[in-house]
């Protein structure tokens, strides 16, 4: 996966062997990109090995520079800037690098390593609709599924619903009360939305309630716990928990219409999932795990019966498990979802996408799974990411103040749309072709904004700059692609050849070599982006890839070539290229066009 570099280390360790008496092992000897100011393409720290040279920085860089451009082929040239040791490699090395990766469809692709991995991402409440906090949750979880899976993983995806409690209560109080009858058809409403309508409406009646209760002199905190809705919300709870007939013939048709509106949200988006977790079937779960922690004396109980775990001492507090009464709370029901989800799929690795204010939650449970000794306690991580604001500022969904995903999404095709005729990129499309062309754009632009900062950052989203056709954004490297195609089908229309001959090509211009070299990084983008469950490597390494593309197509021609094997070279260059950016494109879930 990685020839060059390997091949390159083992020059490099028999450098040190007939220099220094020294033979490194394969994982010291660590390449970098050489930073663009400088020559070359890989780059070797030698302060490391400054205790087994017993020179100074540049002698030892130096000393070894010179011995492979003697003694290796590989090598054509080097420099040395204070110990980094720069290499040059010589231009054939790329032309049959490239030959291969054109025939090798699988390049960036690595295999099974046995591996399991399920992915818990959206975990969206059955009381409002998906908005775009939502979306960076969607799009990071089904991006980072997307790289385990081309990292060697088998991938679960997998949606844990939030579907009962009290805020779901809190809806379905309002609607029974409010909403005479009325359906997803009769409002012409999805049905999250409708539902998401009448939580908004328990908010403001119960606000209302408070206000009153207040101006007759009752106490603020007071007001909040015996206001009327309220009251009526938590009666509504204990008889669902008792299995009212009539109140969980409401929840269930209520939900359904909810899930309905989710699944039309989900197919927009482009997201899937392996399985459907439903909180009302798990919020019972982990009872039993409680009895066998009081067995291991893991956990403990006090005087009023209630169920504890002392966390102290690994710098965290003291966890309530099983109030008095023997119910459970919420990170009760996580210890039994999580041992009920590795019974169904016996994961090595598990991933939480979630946002970070639920960071402490995590560390409670995961430490909790390991006292217990499960033994995929190892493999419990949480992808923690930062808020999204907007220039507006914060959202609340009570209050009816968030950004609605479905109707961003349409306002990015809406934006798209705008753009791409006023920049007249539509010529020769059909209607049908064209509006295809909006959605691929407004929603390549839309994910590739939100993954392209690193997930722990908080991020500010600005719908209007994530559309532009320059700059690191979506649909820059959408026209990138576009111009390749374009490329590649006039190439066809001549008849050109779709291979020639590494041996003849002669020198290379540096930008040949520099994007050739980089498409040799992608299976590196890829290792590292899994490795940390990173998306936004991938984001970036498309970028520069893109960026490499059009340095090259502005500075080298391709069909005014005279030399006919040159030609074929950068045509085959091209086409490699388009097939890397949309694989790259394709692991954060973004289609790309063949025309604009």
């Amino acid at each position: 996966m990685f020839e060059i570099d390997q091949l390159l280390q083992g020059e490099i360790i028999k450098a040190f062997k007939s220099l220094f008496d020294y033979q490194p092992e394969i994982g010291e000897v660590q390449l970098q990109p050489t930073r663009r100011e400088f020559e070359g393409t890989h780059t070797l720290v030698v302060f490391p090995f400054l205790k087994i040279t017993k020179k100074n920085p540049e002698e030892s860089a130096k000393m070894l520079g010179e011995y492979l451009k003697v003694h290796s082929e590989m090598i054509r040239t080097y420099q040395v800037v204070k110990g980094f040791l720069n290499l040059t490699l010589e231009d054939r090395i790329w032309t049959q690098q490239l030959t291969k990766i054109n025939l090798d469809l699988d390049f960036g692709v690595f295999p099974s390593n046995g591996e399991k991995v399920m992915v818990e991402f959206s975990s969206p409440n059955t009381n409002k609709p998906l908005h775009l906090g939502h979306l960076r949750n969607n799009f990071l979880g089904d991006s980072v599924s997307r790289i385990l899976e081309a990292y060697g993983y088998e991938v679960m995806k997998v949606n844990l619903i939030n579907d009962r409690g009290i805020h779901i209560c809190k809806s379905m109080l309002a609607y029974s009360k409010y909403g005479g009858g009325e359906t997803p058809e009769s409002s012409g409403l999805k049905g999250d939305h409708l539902i998401g309508k009448y939580y908004v409406r328990f908010d403001q009646v119960y606000k209302e309630e408070i206000v009153k209760l207040v101006e007759q002199g009752t106490d603020p905190e007071e007001a909040k716990k015996i206001a009327p809705s309220i009251l009526e919300a938590q009666e509504l709870l204990r008889k669902w928990e008792e299995g009212d007939a009539e109140v969980v013939a409401l929840w269930k048709k209520l939900n359904q219409w909810v899930f309905d509106g989710f699944e039309q949200s989900y197919q927009t988006m482009g997201i899937s999932f392996d399985k459907m977790y439903y909180e009302s079937d798990t919020y019972v779960l982990g009872k039993d795990i409680v009895k066998e922690g009081l067995d291991k004396k893991i956990f403990f109980t006090k005087e009023d019966g209630s169920v504890w775990i002392d966390l102290t001492a690994d710098k965290l507090d003291e966890k309530l498990l099983l109030r008095s009464d023997g119910t459970s709370v919420y990170v009760t029901q996580d210890i039994g979802t999580c041992e009920m989800k590795h019974d169904d799929f016996p994961f090595d690795k598990s991933v939480y996408v979630v946002g970070n204010e639920q960071d402490y939650h995590f560390k409670v449970l995961f430490k909790i799974m390991e006292k217990l000794g499960k033994p995929y306690a190892d493999g419990l991580f949480h992808l923690s990411y930062g808020m999204v604001d907007l220039p507006t500022g914060k959202m609340k969904s009570r209050e009816g103040t968030v950004v609605d995903a479905d109707d961003l999404m349409e306002e990015m095709f809406q934006t798209a749309q705008k753009q791409t005729e006023e920049l007249g990129k539509i010529e020769g499309l059909s209607d049908g072709e064209a509006q295809q062309l909006y959605k691929t754009l407004g929603l390549g632009a839309l994910k590739y904004f939100l993954l392209k900062v690193d997930p722990k950052k908080r991020m500010l989203f600005n719908p209007q700059e994530s559309i532009e056709f320059q700059g690191n954004t979506g649909p820059f490297i959408q026209y990138t692609h576009a111009r390749i195609s374009a490329i590649l089908r006039r190439a066809k229309e001549i008849g050109t050849p779709m291979d020639f001959r590494p041996g003849e090509v002669g020198s290379l211009h540096e930008r040949e070599l520099m994007l050739i070299y980089k498409i040799s990084q992608f299976p590196k983008a890829i290792q590292q982006a899994a490795e940390e469950y990173a998306p936004y490597l991938v984001a970036q390494y498309i970028y520069d890839l893109a960026k490499e593309y059009n340095g090259f197509y502005q500075e080298v021609s391709i069909f005014n070539e005279s030399d006919e094997n040159l030609l074929r070279m950068r045509v085959i260059l091209s086409g490699v290229t388009a097939r890397i950016i949309k694989q790259s494109m394709s692991l954060l879930g973004i289609d790309v066009p063949t025309r604009m």
